[in-house]
């Protein structure tokens, strides 16, 4: 069960993560930490150390009851003048369950293929939660997200460039606050949502992107149902086929701020918030995948990365005609050598009903601005 306490600073109510110690309040940056009464006084800090930048979620210093949220973030030395590069991905597979699907841990390992060979994110840098994983604490559970998303934002700077990936099931539920357009919250579901719940497109937001300080970027990819809007970032790109496009203004009618601390947060989904985004094997003969991270890495190898509106209508081009065996051949390329090995192959003909999605905290000319991680 969550607790709710008051920031120490501007009162906010937070919601307290299991067995936490502290946490940090996401409008004013103030840390609250919580006494146990069979410790006494809350152990002051451990001091950081410079020679370690890795996750360690199951470190815990010796003073500590419980563990933090931002005990896990890696303590370093302050960034260097161009930034620091990080990245959580995630790959939830739900296993031998109803739910289970078959090309999330293939889009985990892309992904990360792609980040550390094209984008140059040097692999400490880049946390990746799987079921496949031997180490309980690095599997896709809801706690375990919850712990790796606050150590992706800890301590960002102006000049970091942090990416979220997440491929797996997404959902919605309910909203009665007013805030979503739709009337409808997205999530995104840890591999056990059936018992611990959903993770709320308010979470993600108030997690990840309220936060986020000048200078610095954000770049979420969210292979799932229903995404469209998952980091409720307040505009969204609405493109035709044509390539024609408006931004939509989804900012609540309350008036709540969804936006950042002065950086950027762009956000590519599978889909728009009432479709469903497709987990197959028509992309490829020889394994399943996620329609949309496939789409992403084709985008990014046969060079239509140069620009965001580029990167849209090419992935939606991708899904569109699946139908086409010349659409998924070809282009060859560093991060290709191993989609190639996982995912090459004709296509079957069909195609699907999804249009991946583009959303950011501002609106911005989809032509003109370059796209880079």
């Amino acid at each position: 069960m969550l607790m709710l306490v008051d920031c120490s600073k501007c009162r906010t109510p937070l919601q307290l993560p299991p067995g936490a110690q502290s946490i940090r309040c996401a409008i004013c940056q103030a840390i609250t930490h919580i006494a146990d009464p069979r410790s006494g006084p809350a152990p002051s800090p451990a001091p950081s150390s410079s020679s370690s930048s890795s996750y360690q979620p199951g470190h815990v210093p010796p003073s500590a009851v419980a563990p933090s949220p931002y005990n896990h973030a890696p303590p370093g030395q302050p960034p260097h003048a161009q930034g620091r590069k990080r990245a959580l991905i995630v790959g939830v597979s739900y296993r031998h369950t109803n739910h289970e699907l078959k090309g999330c841990i293939n889009d985990a390992r892309c992904m990360k293929y792609m980040l550390t060979n094209r984008f140059k994110f040097p692999e400490s840098s880049i946390v990746m939660l799987t079921e496949e994983d031997p180490d309980p604490l690095k599997r896709p559970t809801k706690y375990n997200m919850r712990m790796a998303l606050y150590w992706l934002i800890q301590g960002c700077q102006p000049g970091d460039s942090l990416l979220f990936h997440f491929s797996g099931h997404g959902s919605q539920q309910r909203n009665y606050n007013g805030e979503e357009v739709d009337g409808y919250d997205e999530t995104l579901c840890p591999v056990d949502f059936e018992t611990q719940g959903m993770i709320v497109d308010d979470e993600i937001n108030t997690t990840l992107v309220r936060p986020l300080p000048r200078g610095a970027r954000l770049h979420a990819i969210i292979d799932a149902c229903h995404s469209g809007t998952v980091l409720d970032l307040p505009f969204l790109c609405r493109m035709d086929r044509q390539g024609k496009y408006i931004w939509e203004d989804h900012r609540p009618r309350s008036g709540m701020w969804k936006g950042t601390s002065g950086g950027e947060a762009i956000s590519f989904s599978g889909c728009d918030d009432n479709q469903t985004s497709a987990d197959t094997s028509a992309l490829s003969k020889i394994t399943s995948t996620g329609a949309m991270t496939y789409s992403f890495i084709q985008a990014i190898e046969r060079g239509h990365g140069a620009t965001y509106g580029s990167m849209l209508n090419s992935m939606r081009s991708t899904i569109r005609n699946t139908d086409s065996g010349s659409e998924l051949s070809g282009a060859g390329g560093l991060v290709t050598s191993l989609v190639t090995m996982l995912l090459t192959g004709g296509s079957l003909s069909g195609g699907f009903r999804q249009e991946p999605q583009l959303t950011a905290n501002e609106p911005f000319d989809v032509y003109t601005k370059p796209f880079f991680l």
